[in-house]
């Protein structure tokens, strides 16, 4: 609804429904009541031009924006929008740029990655620069030696992929004892969901050739069966990840700061932060209390066992100030690039020292998926969670399926995160429980090339992230950058997602391609629905908050292989500008 304005009634426009009238009440004179000339609300800000973008199918060829207090009060023709103009309202004529909604974030980890902002950068191209082990040593050894790291203290790297490493394999102990003895130290695998450690490290968090592997995990071995080799799989990860130095507070702070700015530079304003831990919620909290946010957070409760207590249920009752607990997430299974998810037939080519059947693993069993489903749905509270391969997700929606047959469906809209691999039967199903797939489309580039040569063979990995599949069955999905895994770079996902082209130039699965509009429809509007924000954002409509993209040019006009030549521009969040290029 249109917002009210000193106290007057704001009505829904007539006609077209293209502006917001304030109109001021009648007052009688004499026998007969004379109408007083209606008011025109008017505007902090107005956006004039013919490349605007509602995402809104009732408003399709609007020439101008005007806001309000953060809030949208008209969209329409210039003319009608130009009635909203006052002495002080900012009016920016776009010319050939393009008017588009903030970019939602459908799912990410926005306290990680502001983690990893200090954090030694170990990415292949185009992230980062490492080629190949000796990069990867070199790098290490220069942080080192540039930042004069006194003895005893962690190195803590991240985004090493074999996949893209000359090398093809992870590295192990003994190469990381070559660059520091006298360091403890731990890389991140770019998935999220593997890492390496040097013998300090293993010992730091009791890591022994006796310690048994955890539930959930796996400590890869040397020749010998018994060493640790300083991989660890998943949950095995734990033991030495909870040994790792914690930021201060003000260190926290200011990592989350910097992180919002490199956001907002991609046209994000809406941000999550899935499976997201207590200390870490507690973190964005103290940060919006603070009045550090300048964009909106979503975090979503990282639940680890069915016997860990939830968040009281009124706490995700809706926004304070720009943060709200969202829901809970649950991972249920690995990564499909790390060779951990969990599938129903095995890996093309499965790691080295597997058996030919290998097809990676859950992270809990059956019972224990069941009970968290259950607990989730049965607190009221929205639900993700994480299935990248084909048997967690029959797993995940026989849970769903199952709780929903007791009468508990949460809130609905339970959403599969990734859902790399999700095949035709199981969108049918998902489409019956309204269930949402969010997919991880970016893995077309960054490792779609991986998917079919190695991870999943031609046939099943030219269909990662069926997007056409799941758009045929009128069903709502999501897409999403996983930051960060990768850099939360909504361009380049919009382009991955209509085209599908990977690091070797060859289409990856073209039957799967939707439309540029609606793969932006999947990062907007589609993406607030998600999020039950579908009344607040994700499109350009009246009464919404004013949350836009500004574009060098109409990504509606052009070639899907040409989108990464578009450029954000400006980004605005609640009617105020948080990037601006320069």
């Amino acid at each position: 609804m249109c917002v009210a304005v000193q106290m007057k009634q704001i009505f829904k426009p007539m006609a077209l429904g293209l502006t917001c009238l304030l109109l001021a009440s009648c007052k009688t004179t004499g026998p007969a009541e004379t109408a007083i000339a209606p008011t025109v609300a008017i505007a902090d800000t107005i956006y004039l031009g013919d490349n605007i973008v509602t995402m809104d199918p009732a408003v399709k060829d609007a020439e101008g924006v005007a806001v309000s207090d953060g809030k949208i009060i008209a969209v329409g023709g210039r003319e009608e929008i130009l009635r909203h103009k006052g002495p002080d309202s900012d009016v920016t004529e776009l010319g050939g740029k393009a008017l588009v909604p903030g970019f939602i974030d459908a799912h990410g980890h926005v306290t990680f990655q502001a983690a990893l902002l200090s954090a030694v950068n170990l990415s292949s191209p185009p992230v980062g620069k490492v080629k190949n082990i000796d990069d990867l040593k070199s790098t290490l050894k220069s942080h080192i030696e540039t930042n004069k790291i006194a003895k005893g203290e962690w190195i803590f790297g991240y985004g090493y992929d074999e996949s893209l490493m000359a090398e093809g394999r992870h590295p192990i102990r003994t190469d990381l004892d070559d660059v520091s003895t006298d360091h403890p130290i731990y890389l991140l695998h770019v998935s999220g969901h593997l890492g390496s450690a040097n013998s300090a490290a293993l010992k730091i968090g009791n890591v022994e050739p006796d310690t048994p592997d955890p539930e959930g995990g796996v400590i890869r071995r040397m020749a010998d069966g018994k060493t640790p080799d300083g991989v660890l799989e998943e949950r095995a990860q734990y033991a030495v990840q909870a040994k790792l130095p914690t930021p201060t507070p003000q260190q926290a702070l200011a990592g989350l700061a910097a992180v919002q700015k490199l956001y907002a530079r991609y046209g994000v304003t809406t941000v999550q932060d899935g499976a997201a831990s207590q200390p870490a919620i507690d973190l964005v909290r103290a940060a919006n209390a603070q009045g550090l946010l300048s964009l909106d957070i979503v975090s979503y409760f990282h639940l680890r066992t069915p016997e860990q207590d939830l968040p009281p249920a009124e706490q995700f009752s809706g926004y304070d100030g720009r943060f709200k607990l969202g829901g809970v997430k649950l991972v249920l299974d690995g990564s499909p690039q790390g060779k951990t998810a969990y599938l129903t037939k095995p890996f093309h080519i499965v790691p080295a020292g597997q058996k030919p059947d290998y097809r990676g693993y859950p992270n809990y069993p059956t019972d224990k998926v069941n009970a968290m489903v259950n607990k989730v749905l049965s607190h009221n509270v929205p639900l993700i969670a994480h299935a990248n391969g084909d048997a967690m997700g029959d797993e995940l929606i026989n849970a769903v399926e199952a709780s929903h047959a007791k009468g508990e469906k949460g809130k609905g809209r339970t959403v599969m995160i990734h859902a790399q691999t999700a095949r035709e039967d199981q969108l049918d199903r998902m489409a019956k429980l309204r269930m949402i797939p969010s997919f991880f489309s970016s893995h077309v580039f960054f490792w779609g090339d991986y998917h079919r040569d190695s991870v999943l063979g031609p046939v099943r990995g030219s269909r990662i992230s069926p997007t056409k599949s799941t758009l045929d069955r009128g069903m709502v999905f999501t897409t999403h950058n996983d930051a960060p895994i990768v850099p939360p770079d909504m361009i380049r996902l919009l382009w991955a997602t209509s085209h599908r082209e990977t690091r070797s130039g060859k289409i990856l699965g073209p039957e799967q391609r939707v439309s540029i509009y609606d793969a932006l429809k999947s990062m907007t509007i589609n993406a607030a629905y998600q999020n039950f924000e579908e009344d607040q954002k994700g499109s350009i409509a009246i009464g919404k908050q004013a949350d836009f993209v500004v574009l060098s040019e109409n990504p509606l006009n052009v070639e899907p292989a040409d989108l990464l030549r578009v450029k954000v521009m400006k980004t605005v969040s609640r009617g105020k500008t948080v990037f601006e290029r320069k």
